[in-house]
């Protein structure tokens, strides 16, 4: 018996290496039906093609959060493969590093279109149908990194995760009587290529150093806390920030 039998899981930007699979692969295998969804076809075929060779119920769904009609069909999609909608994770996010005076509408607009507007997106789809069961899961990743800020020139990515607090937590007094939970997970530094592709080999070496706990966390400890919260066990706790940071938050 896994902690997720029999429940149907959206998880956003699934396909990337990093903590959308690594949540992705936990739900399957705790037995939960799984939407891979992710903005790059491709990718998202791949991952989906790998799960269904093991066995694994899921379907695939291209789609880019920052267009509602995509949103509407990966979760239409999702009700005709099973059924039902109960379990979704808003992973979908996106950042530039420029210092303030740097930044443009279109990288504050691209920030907060996917890690934001996609929150928005994707919770109201879902919405109607975990109303009608009276049972849902809605877990958003935000960022430890709203609680102490940064120097490297990330306002418009600490505006959106900041917002995704406040959204998760006026959304979970609305259904809070309706079987609904809505809570959000802020990481700290987990390590992945993505990070790599921005910050350099040695820029994520300084950072790990510099972690509270001298190293940075892994894809699959963001996958424990939302398994938890995603599961029975966690009914009891709605509108909270779950801090997987290793620390930083409180340094």
């Amino acid at each position: 018996m896994g902690k997720l039998d029999g429940k149907v899981a959206i998880v956003t930007a699934s396909a990337g290496a990093g903590i959308g699979q690594a949540i992705l692969r936990r739900f399957a295998a705790e037995g939960a039906k799984v939407v891979v969804t992710d903005a790059h076809e491709r990718r998202t075929m791949e991952v989906y093609q790998d799960l269904k060779s093991k066995g694994y119920e899921c379907i695939g769904v291209p789609c880019d959060v920052r267009n509602w009609e995509q949103v509407q069909n990966l979760v239409n999609k999702t009700i005709e493969a099973f059924g039902k909608v109960d379990i979704l994770v808003n992973n979908a996010g996106i950042n530039r590093i420029a210092k303030l005076q740097d930044v443009t509408d279109e990288i504050w607009d691209l920030v907060l279109g996917v890690n934001l507007r996609g929150t928005f997106y994707c919770s109201k789809a879902v919405l109607p149908h975990m109303l009608k069961q009276k049972w849902g899961r809605i877990i958003s990743i935000s960022s430890a990194e709203i609680f102490i800020g940064s120097p490297m020139g990330e306002v418009p990515y600490a505006t959106a995760k900041a917002g995704i607090v406040g959204f998760s937590r006026c959304l979970a007094r609305e259904v809070i009587r309706e079987g609904i939970t809505v809570n959000v997970i802020a990481p700290g530094f987990i390590p992945n290529p993505f990070l790599e592709r921005i910050y350099g080999k040695e820029g994520i070496r300084a950072m790990e150093e510099a972690m509270p706990m001298g190293k940075g966390g892994k894809p699959e400890d963001i996958a424990a806390a939302a398994t938890f919260l995603a599961s029975d066990e966690a009914y009891y706790i709605t509108g909270c920030i779950i801090c997987v940071s290793g620390g930083l938050a409180f340094w």
